[in-house]
């Protein structure tokens, strides 16, 4: 497995990968997510074998107060290639990305019922800090993680 920062040719395998993962109401529109891989303050990952991409992460930054804070908007990894790490390396890539850009904080929204990616979050080093109800479609939950980043 290769891991790379996303290009503006990845776009069509990128968003095949997202129609993949995601049904509607839960798939990121193609101009949404064509706006979060373009922004200056954002870090998208691509991982591929073979030239086909298998996973992609994407995270954005922002000043918040006195420090920046990042916020991970999705980690999607093809189905075949799941439970193999990918994800875990996405999400390192993740964070050694908005390290560089001074941030303090990570943190993201996660399904309640999502028992693979809290597994994930758990394992390196991501706490719960509180839950939002009706934060998905159909009224599911989501948990809010959050992990700080040593400068």
């Amino acid at each position: 497995m290769e891991y790379r920062l996303y290009q503006l040719d990845d776009f069509p395998q990128l968003y095949a990968l997202e129609e993949l993962c995601f049904q509607p109401p839960d798939r990121f529109s193609r101009r949404y997510l064509r706006s979060l891989v373009s922004r200056a303050n954002a870090a998208t990952w691509i991982a591929e074998e073979d030239g086909c991409l298998t996973g992609f992460a994407i995270v954005v930054w922002a000043q918040r107060k006195s420090e920046i804070t990042a916020y991970i908007q999705t980690i999607e990894v093809a189905p075949e290639t799941r439970r193999g790490g990918v994800g875990r390396e996405l999400l390192r890539r993740l964070e050694a990305s908005v390290q560089t850009a001074g941030a303090a904080l990570i943190w993201l929204h996660v399904e309640a019922t999502n028992a693979a990616a809290l597994h994930l979050y758990e394992a390196q080093g991501y706490r719960c800090q509180g839950r939002r109800e009706n934060y998905y479609p159909e009224g599911r939950a989501a948990l809010i993680f959050a992990k700080p980043l040593s400068l």
